[in-house]
């Protein structure tokens, strides 16, 4: 009867940063030596429930910030409906689980949210990677790949970590066509971060760049729905407070989202024509459950099937110019039958301790990845080679010459079975002092990782022309080409970090950011042990009015052989491989400027010059997405750059972005003289270096947002991509004379017009509406590929009885309308 006479109330209040006003999240609220504790959301609100007293003494902790200690009256807090606190900061922090949103990023940092209503044929998030990213380029795949490659990589050198979690791809993809869905959940996605270049020590080792993903805290029950001709998804978020589960010291708040996509509608735009049958499925969990102030326990769950199937009838390729039209003509028999499965939990505790002098975060996790990969070809296919008439007469398109008839059987049993385990503590310690403009933020780590590889590979060419199986034999008949391999192994690698980031505000009103940090990794395969020292110095004066950033970035990268780098083309597996390796120069320059004709607003300019040596590279051949390496540590390289990006409102209210790159990245491949073709000698010319797989001159991304003057419900999405042609060689003979042809510019032009339905809002007053229940409505229609160009993939060879090989080009897909409707809850 007593507890039930006690009286209780609700204290509101919203947390700010004292200095600029944005709300901070994450701050910890709670009475001393009680179990009453909260902590702000997103948008800086906070609700604690409290037994009726005459005073109160409220403390609030975020690391980064000065601790604050509230006393209040209980009349006080009555007569105030909403409690306002304004924190303030110490020299700013950014950790694993907070980031201060008073910091200039040196790398791209953006909301997801922006991008809901994109145009998009894959559905992936790495599809506006090309528009908000430095250095980017999409894969050879194009709108069907979720890969990509910058400033010179190749597409295995990317991390990609999801709350600290780093995130694993399939390894036997060969071509868009196949690739499901990739990882990151746009639904779920609070903001990413993207570092191209000269990252710091914390985040890992490979050689190029860094996707930084943070998924949502959720405060409140929210949801959405989205359905059109491609696929659908569906994501729930919320608390232990939306179940009814209400605790004063525990919260439980948790992310749900499902995908399903199929591109049978895309695919039946190629040239090979058939019946596919393309499903993709991706269900992901994220649960996060406060302990207490201090702790913080989460785990992650997702399973990803892609299973891909084609039956090919026919197909019709062209390739021309003024002096010469080639058709191959093909009729195929079999299939394809790919399936691609990629599972993943992980769990992780958080410990932030509440001291006011060295505030200290520490995090352990473990994670469990396994992988299921199995593809299968027999596919015959029976050729004819032609050229035809060209030119405005009446017998254009009459044969002309027969080139070659023939047969390609192509046959694959291949399987992969991967098993990685992934151990990890980090920690970070603040060291600043209150009245000292000369802070310190130490950042460590160590992680533990076994990598478990099961392999199977049976495949095998037999090429037939005019009645000849190649190669030619008097021994009997000669299969083209022929792997088979069987390969069981372990790897165990273990890596240690450690970095300091210094700050020093200066009377000038400057601050001076130094980040020194060092990595270093041993695997067990290889017996290799690699120390890896970075450098980051960032001068960023405070009285600048057009909030000018400068950076100076350096240090050493490598990046220690998976599985793909260490099997050869024939199959066989190099156990000795060594790691690539790198160094990094980069100089960068944030600054914000106005275009008053254009808009009242601020745009945003970054911009980095780059270099980048690598040495014990292991070379390798691009076939559409997949990549064929040597196997060897058989080259070195070198990559240099200038990446630029404007970031505004060039319409007020409608956030764009412009991304322009320019890349010179080339290769010298150890004991080969490469030469050129030459007019002026048989032999060819001799040259230094020679393009990389990767080597694309120029590449511009768009993405534009506008909406009608009189009517903001109604909005109009615009992508443009356009880049130079990669570079390619010829099959089997690609040493000397090496990637010497391209293929042709890169451009396409996706377009969306959306309109809102609802928004509770603005549309409160319609009590009837179907959608009264939802805070928006949208539907949108988009069209792919809006200037039907046909832009090339990859190219397939074709060779003739005399050994003589045409380069035949394989298209990506051709214009396509689709429709969208999406309702948030």
């Amino acid at each position: 009867m007593l507890h039930a006479q006690i009286v209780t109330f609700t204290i509101s209040g919203k947390i700010k940063d004292a200095q600029n006003g944005i709300p901070v999240e994450f701050a910890s609220v709670y009475i001393p030596e009680t179990a009453l504790f909260t902590e702000s959301d997103t948008n800086g609100f906070f609700q604690l429930a409290l037994p009726k007293k005459d005073k109160y003494l409220l403390k609030i902790n975020r690391l980064g910030y000065q601790p604050l200690e509230v006393k209040l009256s209980w009349k006080e807090i009555v007569s105030c409906k909403v409690l306002v606190i304004d924190l303030k900061r110490k020299i700013s922090r950014e950790v694993e689980i907070i980031s201060s949103k008073e910091d200039r990023e040196s790398g791209v940092r953006e909301k997801v949210e922006s991008f809901s209503m994109l145009p998009s044929v894959s559905g992936n998030l790495e599809s506006v990677l090309p528009s908000i990213a430095l250095g980017l380029r999409s894969s050879a795949g194009g709108e069907l790949s979720s890969q990509y490659s910058v400033r010179g990589g190749s597409y295995d050198e990317n991390l990609v970590f999801m709350n600290d979690f780093e995130i694993f791809r399939p390894q036997l993809i060969r071509n868009g066509q196949q690739e499901g869905l990739s990882f990151p959940n746009p639904d779920l996605i609070k903001d990413l971060k993207f570092h191209s270049g000269g990252f710091e020590a914390k985040f890992g080792d490979k050689l190029s760049s860094v996707l930084d993903i943070r998924y949502k805290n959720p405060d409140t029950l929210k949801g959405s729905v989205t359905a059109s001709l491609l696929g659908m998804s569906f994501h729930l978020e919320g608390t232990s407070d939306g179940l009814r589960l209400k605790s004063s010291s525990r919260k439980l708040s948790y992310l749900i989202g499902a995908r399903y996509k199929t591109t049978r509608y895309i695919l039946s735009s190629l040239d090979v024509k058939g019946e596919y049958t393309p499903d993709f499925f991706d269900f992901q969990s994220f649960l996060q459950y406060d302990i207490n102030r201090q702790w913080k326990l989460s785990w992650i769950g997702n399973v990803n099937r892609s299973h891909f199937k084609l039956l090919p009838e026919s197909s019709t390729v062209a390739k021309g110019s003024f002096f010469q039209i080639l058709n191959l003509n093909t009729v195929f028999e079999g299939s394809e039958d790919d399936y691609f499965e990629q599972n993943m939990t992980g769990l992780s505790l958080n410990f932030i301790s509440d001291q006011s002098k060295v505030p200290y975060f520490m995090k352990w996790s473990a994670a469990l990845y396994y992988g299921h990969e199995v593809e299968r070809f027999d596919i015959l296919g029976y050729y004819r080679l032609v050229e035809v008439e060209a030119g405005n007469t009446d017998e254009e398109g009459k044969e002309v010459k027969l080139w070659g008839t023939g047969t390609q059987h192509v046959y694959t049993r291949n399987r992969l079975n991967s098993l990685v385990q992934h151990y990890e503590w980090r920690g970070a310690a603040d060291l600043d002092s209150e009245n000292d403009p000369f802070g310190q933020f130490v950042q460590w780590g160590v992680w533990y990782r076994r990598e478990h590889l099961d392999d199977r590979i049976n495949e095998w060419e037999r090429l037939d022309s005019a009645g000849y199986s190649l190669p030619l034999s008097d021994s009997g008949l000669q299969v083209f080409n022929v792997y088979k391999s069987s390969h069981d192994f372990y790897n165990d690698k273990i890596a240690i970090w450690l970095q300091d980031e210094m700050k020093w505000k200066m009377n000038s009103g400057n601050l001076l950011k130094i980040n020194a940090g060092l990595r270093f990794h041993h695997s067990a395969l290889n017996k290799e042990r690699i120390f890896n020292p970075r450098l980051k110095l960032e001068w960023i004066p405070h009285l600048s009015k057009s909030n000018t950033h400068i950076w100076i970035s350096t240090g050493l990268y490598h990046q220690a052989p998976f599985y793909r780098e260490m099997r050869s083309p024939d199959g066989s597996l190099n156990t000795d491989l060594k790691a690539q390796k790198s160094a990094h120069y980069v100089i960068g320059m944030q600054r914000e400027f106005w275009m008053r004709k254009l808009s009242p607003s601020r745009f945003k300019w970054i911009s980095e010059i780059y270099y980048k040596d690598l040495w014990d590279v292991v070379s390798y051949d691009l076939e559409n997405v997949r990549i064929r390496y040597s196997g060897n540590n058989d080259a070195e390289a070198y990559a240099i750059g200038w990446d630029n990006r404007i970031h505004g409102e060039f319409v007020p209210g409608a956030e764009s972005w412009v991304n322009l790159s320019f890349l010179r990245t080339r290769e010298r491949l150890l004991g080969i003289q490469h030469k050129q073709h030459s007019l002026e000698s048989p032999e060819g010319k001799d040259i230094d270096d020679v393009p990389r797989p990767t080597d694309q001159f120029m590449a511009l991304s768009i993405f534009f947002q506008d909406y009608l003057p009189q009517n903001e419900n109604f909005k109009m999405h615009i992508q443009i991509n356009l880049a130079s042609g990669l570079p390619y060689g010829l099959k089997g003979s690609n040493t000397v004379y090496r990637n010497e042809q391209s293929l042709k510019a890169y451009h396409r032009v996706d377009i969306g017009f959306s309109m809102q339905l609802w928004d509770r809002n603005k549309s409160g007053n319609k009590p009837n509406s179907i959608f009264r229940f939802c805070r928006q409505a949208w539907i949108s229609a988009e069209v792919f590929n809006l200037l039907k160009v046909k832009n090339e993939a990859s190219i397939s060879w074709i060779r003739t009885l005399y050994n003589y090989q045409f380069a035949i080009p394989n298209y990506l897909s051709s214009q396509r309308l689709n429709l969208r409707f999406r309702v948030d809850f």
